[in-house]
Parts: C-alpha cells; structure tokens; sequence
C-alpha cells in the first residue's frame, strides 16, 4: 500500500481484513479463489484490487460486474467510502458470501465510514434494461470476468457518459493479450466508447497484470 500512496485508518484496514478472513474462512464450501494464504491474497487480491485506485477516485458511484469473492469492488469502496457501491454476481452462494462481507466490513468502518454497499443478485444484462441502472454509474469494474469486447458489450450500457470501464486483464507475453485489445478497440468504437487505455502495473510480483480503461463518449445504441 506505501508503494500505491495509500494510507487507512484503523477501521479501514479492520474492514480489509475481515473481508480476508472470510474469504478463507468460506473457502471451504464455495470455490471463491484459488489464493488461499494470507500472503496471496494481500497481494493478488487486495493489493490487485487498489491498483486501480487513482481511476476510480471523484467518482460518486462504482458497481463491480461478477463480483465473486467482492474483489476489487470492496476494497476500493473501503478506501474510497462512502462512495455509492453495488457488487453484483448472479450466482446465489457468491451473492450470499457478499452479503456477509458487506455486513462485516460496515460493522469495521463505523459510523465514521458509512459504506453504501448493496448486493445484486443478477445478470449485467438484465441490469441493463433497468431504468434505475442503465447508463446510471460513473465506474464499472470487471476483475476475471470475461474478454475485453464482451465486458465493453456489458459495461458501457450501465455507464454514465464520461463513465469509465476498469477491466483487470494480464498479459503473458503470448500475443494473446494484444489480439484481445485489438478486437477490443473495434467494440468500443461501435459501442459508444473511446479506445481501451492500458496502463501496467508497477508491483512487484504483479508486473504482468495490466489495468484496461474504457471511457463511454456517447449514448448507447438501442441495439445494445
């Protein structure tokens, strides 16, 4: 976190911790991750998810697409409270898990931190066809979900104008990354959003992984 220029208060670090504790405390019964240990997931969990913290600061909302284990969404809505934030996952035991963490990481911050959690139980395109959501949010984050032009397929319906797309990708040197942005590109034009940005990140044991940033110009067309 010193390395990102991050510093937390006290109930801001219990709430990051309790949100790791749970995740290996359910571990056992829902095939949240595949990191296990306290040292694994500091770093490819939480230290991961506050990579993209200097994208996501001013904005007033966040929802967090295939939520999973509540990486990134929790932790940059911990260090960004009280920003408006919504984890969504349509799988019902992942839903459940977010529930709980929500509940632990509002006890964590206190009063001092009210942290406007909610959990959604669905898909991202059924939000889409929600007036309360469609083109409503100023952030969508995407960690492990999908392919770059299927999460600007299922982003960019739910953003703002001058919203912006986070999307956690990794680039192993294949070739496989940079066809990906390329197809990329071509959604993003067609869809109503400027060209993908990549951005590496500068931590060590994370040097691979890239933060993708898509930002929506225009209004949607209705064939999304």
């Amino acid at each position: 976190m010193a390395e990102l220029g991050i510093t937390l208060d006290p109930g801001q670090r219990a709430a990051i911790d309790a949100q790791a504790r749970l995740l290996v405390a359910w571990g056992g019964a829902i095939n949240l991750t595949a990191h296990r240990t306290p040292a694994a997931i500091a770093l490819e969990h939480v230290i991961d998810s506050l990579t993209a913290l200097e994208f996501v600061r001013g904005a007033a909302s966040l929802l967090d697409l295939g939520s999973g284990a509540g990486y990134p969404g929790v932790p940059l809505a911990i260090c960004l409270s009280p920003i408006r934030t919504a984890l969504v996952d349509s799988i019902g035991k992942k839903a459940r898990f977010l529930e709980v963490v929500a509940d632990a990481v509002a006890k964590e911050l206190g009063t001092g931190h009210p942290p406007p959690i909610a959990v959604v139980r669905r898909r991202a395109e059924e939000l889409a066809r929600e007036p309360a959501n469609r083109e409503a949010w100023d952030v969508v984050t995407c960690r492990a979900v999908a392919a770059m032009p299927e999460l600007i397929a299922l982003a960019l319906p739910l953003l703002r104008r001058r919203g912006r797309l986070i999307a956690w990708k990794r680039d192993d040197g294949s070739g496989a990354f940079h066809e990906e942005m390329t197809a990329a590109r071509e959604t993003a034009r067609t869809s109503g959003g400027t060209s993908p940005e990549i951005h590496q990140v500068a931590i060590v044991g994370l040097e691979d992984h890239r933060l993708v940033v898509v930002h929506k110009r225009r209004p949607m067309p209705v064939r999304w």
